[in-house]
């Protein structure tokens, strides 16, 4: 009778062994011990460098010995999920970069004047405050919003609600598509010649940027929404017809309350994502110094356009202007995270309730 024991063969350690945590975060250190030795023996300090050299040389440490150790199949996930967070690493990179050098260079001039203040008569020695281009921004970025906002809603529910694959719907997709993919400079040029049509040459004013800006939010606004109607699931659609409720009703009533979360989300990412735009702004509003509360008369001012202003002409501080030039960086990037904030909030709250 043959022993049970002797039956079942042992495991070798390629198949039975694993790396465990002190071993990766020993190879991890390693690999960053021996990429510093490398970068400063031949390269020079450079923390993106530094990165990079390690990655690669933890990569390749970690597939030989998990090979080794772990077998091939999981050698090779090992390799992927190294090359995957290596490439995540290097794209967080510029992000962090760019974030502490604005907070950093931005605090500096972070202050009441700041806020309080414009730049209409700031003398040659003088740095002023930017509460002109703050409303500016407000002001323009309503106007876009009150004129995107119903046509991409619009848009979305006729594409998703009425069109289905018709000839209408397929030229709409086809051309918020293109929208998409145009320059915002383009935008601008768009506006600045519509308006010089009907009101004569030279015309600047916060309407003109506002229709800049639309141009760029609308296929933002109909992409989103569409998505967003699309998740409703058609169940809900056909027992409101089933009770005999309308089309337009079922659509106000059971369509766009489920996916109003989704909706408002993408509304107030596609506000943020305008509302830092400067190459339209350029050639549609002017270079207003003062405050001006009126959008169809006289130019206006934008913390992007204020930005630029301030780094493209210093005054006679240069380093008080590029200052102040970060502060606006600074606010124009407060503004939009806050709004990405509220975004995620009203994505959470409204968000249609589920039980079992």
């Amino acid at each position: 009778m043959t022993d049970p024991a002797q039956a079942v063969p042992e495991a070798s350690p390629n198949q039975s062994g694993r790396l465990g945590r002190n071993a990766r975060l020993g190879i991890l250190v390693g690999s960053v011990v021996v990429a510093l030795a490398i970068q400063l023996l031949l390269f020079g300090w450079s923390i993106l460098g530094l990165l990079f050299i390690a990655a690669l040389i933890y990569c390749v440490a970690i597939y030989v010995v998990s090979r080794a150790v772990e077998g091939h199949r999981h050698a090779m996930d090992r390799l992927v999920t190294g090359v995957v967070t290596t490439a995540f690493l290097i794209a967080m990179v510029p992000l962090v970069s760019v974030t502490v050098t604005i907070v950093d260079r931005g605090l500096a001039r972070f202050d009441a004047e700041f806020f309080t203040y414009s730049m209409q008569g700031v003398g040659a020695g003088e740095v002023g405050g930017a509460y002109h281009a703050i409303i500016g921004t407000l002001i323009v970025t309503g106007l876009a919003s009150l004129i995107s906002i119903p046509i991409g809603l619009f848009a979305g529910i006729y594409l998703v609600e009425y069109g289905g694959k018709s000839r209408v719907a397929r030229w709409l997709t086809f051309f918020v598509d293109v929208m998409t993919g145009i320059p915002s400079i383009v935008a601008g040029l768009f506006a600045i010649s519509l308006f010089t049509l009907i009101f004569g040459p030279a015309y600047q004013s916060g309407i003109v940027g506002a229709v800049a800006l639309s141009v760029l939010m609308i296929p933002t606004v109909v992409r989103s929404s569409e998505e967003m109607l699309r998740l409703v699931p058609n169940e809900l659609r056909e027992a409101s017809y089933a009770l005999g409720v309308p089309k337009w009703l079922t659509i106000v009533k059971v369509v766009i309350p489920t996916a109003i979360a989704g909706l408002a989300t993408g509304v107030t990412l596609a506000i943020a994502r305008v509302m830092g735009e400067t190459a339209p702004l350029l050639i549609t509003m002017g270079a207003a110094r003062g405050t001006n509360f009126n959008p169809f008369e006289g130019s206006m001012a934008a913390l992007p356009l204020f930005a630029y202003q301030q780094y493209a002409s210093p005054g006679l501080d240069r380093q008080a202007s590029l200052d102040t030039a970060f502060t606006a960086a600074l606010v124009l990037m407060i503004i939009v995270m806050i709004l990405n904030v509220l975004a995620r909030l009203i994505s959470k709250f409204f968000a249609p309730k589920t039980g079992r």
